[in-house]
C-alpha cells in the first residue's frame, strides 16, 4: 500500500507508469512529473477507469475516500464515469440557471418592451439588492425564506416602495423561470403581504373649481419667454405628459386635420390628440419661432429644457 512517503519518492519516467494502492485505486506519475489518481474497476465486464484528483492537491486519505464512493456507486449497478459525468453536467446547468442568470436572461428578452429608464432602475435593483444574496443561488432552490430575508435588508434601509419593487421583480424572474423549465414554484407569490406597506404620500393638487380658474388665468397671464408662455397654454389643452409636450415635433403635427400623432414613450403605441381651435392657434403663433426652415421640422416644438419650465411654473 502507498503512503505519503513512497509518493514523494516516486519520479518520472520517460513512459507514465501507474502505482497500486489497493481496490483499485492506484497513482499514475507521468514523464512532467505530475501524479494523478486513479480508480479502475470493471463494469459490464470491461475494464475502466476514472480520475480522483491530483497528488498532493488531493491526499492520499482523500484519494481513499473518493475511490470508496466510486465503489459505493458501483455496487448499486451504476457506472462511476457515467455518475461523474452527471453530476458534472448538474453543476454546470446549475451555474446557467442561477437566479443572477436568470435575471440577465430576463432582462435581453424584455429590453424592448421597457424604456431606457426603467430598464436600468429594475436592472439596479436586482443586482445591488437581490443578487448579493440569492444571485448565486439556482432559482429553483431559492425559497421563500431566503428571498424574504433579502427583501427585508431592504426593507430595513427604510426603503420601503424599492422592497415591493424587487418583490415583483423576482416575481417575473421565477414566472420565466417556471415558463422556461427551470423552476417549479414562484416563491415571491408567497411573500404577498410579508413586506410593510409604503406609506402613502399624496401630491399637492387643485381640486376646487374656483381655484382651477385661479391657475388657468395666472398660466394665461405668463410673461416670460414665448416658448414656455406656449406650454403653459397648451398644457391644460392637450392633456399629454410634461414631457412628451416638451419633446414634440413640428413632424407629428398636422395643423389643417387638427391633429397630433406621436409615439408615447412609456407604452410606445401611438397617440392621436385632436388639436381644439385654441391649440392650433398657439401652434401657430409658436411655429416662426422654432420652425424657420424644412430642416427644423424634427426639432422640439417647445424648444426649451425641462429645468427651465420647471422654474417658470
Amino acid at each position: 500500500m502507498l503512503t505519503d512517503t513512497k509518493l514523494r519518492a516516486l519520479k518520472p519516467r520517460e513512459t507514465v507508469y501507474r502505482v497500486a494502492d489497493a481496490n483499485g485505486l492506484c497513482v499514475e506519475v507521468r514523464p512532467t512529473g505530475a501524479k494523478l489518481w486513479r480508480y479502475r474497476y470493471r463494469y459490464a465486464g470491461k475494464a475502466k477507469m476514472i480520475a480522483l484528483g491530483e497528488y498532493p492537491s488531493v491526499p492520499l486519505v482523500d484519494a481513499r475516500t473518493r475511490r470508496d464512493d466510486a465503489r459505493a456507486v458501483l455496487a448499486t449497478g451504476v457506472d462511476p464515469t457515467v455518475n461523474a459525468k452527471a453530476k458534472r453536467a448538474a453543476v454546470i446547468e446549475n451555474a446557467a440557471n442561477t437566479f443572477a442568470a436568470i435575471a440577465v436572461e430576463w432582462f435581453a428578452q424584455n429590453a424592448d418592451t421597457m424604456t431606457e429608464g426603467t430598464l436600468r432602475r429594475d436592472r439596479r435593483v436586482i443586482e445591488r439588492h437581490l443578487n448579493p444574496w440569492i444571485g448565486n443561488a439556482a432559482i429553483a432552490d431559492v425559497t421563500p425564506p431566503m428571498l424574504l430575508a433579502a427583501l427585508r435588508r431592504i426593507e430595513a434601509r427604510g426603503v420601503i416602495e424599492t422592497a415591493h419593487r424587487a418583490r415583483g421583480l423576482a416575481s417575473r424572474l421565477f414566472r420565466y423561470a417556471i415558463a422556461t423549465g427551470r423552476a417549479e414554484r414562484n416563491p415571491a407569490m408567497d411573500l404577498i403581504g410579508a413586506l410593510k406597506s409604503p406609506e402613502t404620500r399624496h401630491f399637492a393638487s387643485i381640486t376646487e373649481p374656483p381655484q382651477v380658474a385661479v391657475l388657468l388665468r395666472a398660466m394665461d397671464g405668463y410673461s416670460g419667454t414665448p416658448t414656455v408662455a406656449a406650454a403653459l397654454k397648451l398644457a391644460p389643452l392637450l392633456f399629454v405628459r410634461p414631457g412628451e409636450l416638451r419633446k414634440a415635433r413640428w413632424a407629428d403635427f398636422d395643423l389643417g386635420t387638427g391633429e397630433w400623432r406621436y409615439i408615447a414613450n412609456k407604452t410606445k403605441t401611438p397617440h392621436i390628440v385632436p388639436l381644439a381651435a385654441q391649440s392650433i392657434a398657439i401652434l401657430r403663433e409658436l411655429q416662426p419661432l422654432t420652425c424657420r426652415s424644412e430642416l427644423e421640422q424634427v426639432r422640439g416644438l417647445l424648444d426649451i429644457t425641462l429645468p427651465e419650465a420647471l422654474r417658470h411654473r
